[in-house]
């Protein structure tokens, strides 16, 4: 996962930052405004909408967890206790509270974790992890192993919690927010750089855990993998291989990942309704102090609803895979075809938008309980589940991807040449433009458009959501 984290970085740091920060977008969902118009993107904004509750979900199921077992605290209080800091300080201070709670969140990440590596490593239950990493000893080896069989799904995740990180707004929030393009694209590839460091003390507890004979440990046996509790290994291995007062301290570098992450989805979400779908469908003429409220509630009203899929399934992965698919299979082909693709239009991005997320449906998916209509190569019934093993993830988003560009060209070939009438053009074919045209065109014309569209600071952020002045 550090490794696809930081492919994401790269990626948005090479291609996406420095285009999306140049025109001064709010959020992700601004090129599909000021190109598609207000009505589809609308709908357009659900997705990503969708998806970072998903994401609250999962960063809170992961400290809920983490602190009922540490803690001795029933995982509903601590769902809620989480919710409701996390809540809290993001409604006292705005994007501002995400900026500069992160850096301190990021430092006790870095000090807590690798704070607790050396007492687990001194755990005298354990054995050497060069030992038992491609040794079946008390358990399976914990470095895995990639088959024929298993390659192309391995692949298919891989591109989905790599590439799929530039469907979400809470990526390219950071991005949007920077002073310069220059210096999106540094925050882009410092990240890429920091990432895998962070991402080494969790590898480090897993290999420990999967090598210590769990029966001479207070939790005794049959061990974690055994019990379906592999998704609590964390908080199991902090509390029984480590001493009280180090298992406290690594609780502090779960909260301050959860929360880090938490902050961010919260305001994603309320900055996405507000400027995307109150200010330019519900409320053309809201003010800013009426847009400081709706943001205010909309990030109560995404916490409320993110909290309250924690107690449908207590996976975090679960969650963390679907608000994933939902990001690279319906927004990243949209958001590739709108940045770069001239030829993109309303046509096809609905098209494209309704046929991956029905083909997805149509591949089934067990954690909502829908068996596969389609079943490609390798689909295999496994425990009574249908298992794809095929790259169907990746099928759906590229069939989006050519949909959305097939539908717009015949569109626009339609249109232009008359064929159809311009009186049953919906979403205005022949006059419709890039934003990289309309911002190259358009002139000061288009930048007062753009300003009376959304207050924007001199670095580019929107006042309401900084909850401060220029």
């Amino acid at each position: 996962m550090p490794l696809a984290a930081t492919v994401a970085f790269v990626v948005g740091g090479l291609f996406f930052a420095k285009p999306m920060r140049d025109r001064k977008y709010v959020t992700m969902m601004d090129p599909f405004q000021i190109k598609y118009g207000n009505g589809l993107s609308g709908l357009l904004a659900v997705a990503p909408l969708m998806s970072e509750i998903i994401w609250v979900t999962s960063t809170l199921i992961s400290l809920g967890v983490t602190m009922s077992v540490i803690l001795d605290l029933s995982y509903s209080v601590s769902i809620w206790i989480s919710a409701g800091v996390a809540i809290t300080y993001t409604l006292l201070g705005g994007l501002y509270s995400v900026a500069y709670t992160d850096v301190i969140q990021l430092i006790l990440i870095f000090i807590t974790s690798w704070l607790c590596v050396p007492f687990i490593f001194r755990n005298p239950s354990s054995l050497d992890i060069t030992h038992t990493s491609f040794n079946g000893v008390l358990q399976p080896p914990w470095v895995g192993s990639l088959t024929v069989h298993t390659a192309w799904k391995w692949l298919d995740n891989f591109l989905l919690l790599s590439i799929g990180d530039l469907g979400f707004q809470d990526f390219h929030q950071r991005t949007l927010s920077a002073s310069s393009s220059s210096t999106a694209k540094l925050h882009c590839f410092a990240a890429a750089f920091l990432i895998p460091t962070f991402g080494i003390p969790p590898v480090l507890i897993g290999a420990v855990a999967a090598s210590t004979d769990w029966n001479q440990t207070s939790y005794g046996s049959p061990p974690p993998y055994k019990r379906g509790q592999t998704g609590l290994i964390l908080p199991l291995t902090l509390q029984h291989l480590t001493p009280p007062y180090i298992s406290v301290i690594g609780i502090g570098a779960v909260a301050a990942a959860v929360m880090s992450s938490t902050d961010s989805a919260l305001l994603s979400a309320a900055s996405i309704f507000s400027s995307n779908i109150y200010k330019k469908i519900l409320r053309k003429g809201a003010s800013e102090n009426e847009l400081r409220w709706v943001i205010r509630l909309s990030v109560v009203l995404v916490g409320l609803a993110g909290t309250s899929l924690t107690f449908l399934h207590t996976g975090v992965m679960a969650f963390w895979v679907l608000s994933g698919e939902i990001a690279y299979i319906m927004m990243f082909p949209q958001l590739l075809c709108v940045l770069f693709f001239n030829i993109s239009n309303g046509y096809g991005a609905a098209t494209g938008f309704l046929l991956g997320f029905f083909l997805r449906l149509l591949c089934g998916e067990p954690l909502l309980g829908l068996p596969p209509v389609i079943c490609f190569p390798g689909c295999t019934l496994e425990d009574g589940v249908y298992v794809q093993y095929a790259p169907f993830k990746t099928i759906c988003m590229m069939v989006a991807f050519a949909t959305t560009l097939l539908v717009s060209y015949v569109a626009s070939v339609l249109f232009d040449r008359g064929i159809i009438a311009e009186k049953w053009d919906v979403f205005q074919v022949k006059s419709q433009k890039s934003p990289q045209a309309q911002i190259a065109a358009g002139g000061a014309a288009t930048d007062d458009e753009n300003q009376s569209s959304h207050p924007v600071c001199e670095n580019g952020v929107s006042q309401p959501m900084l909850e401060s002045t220029c």
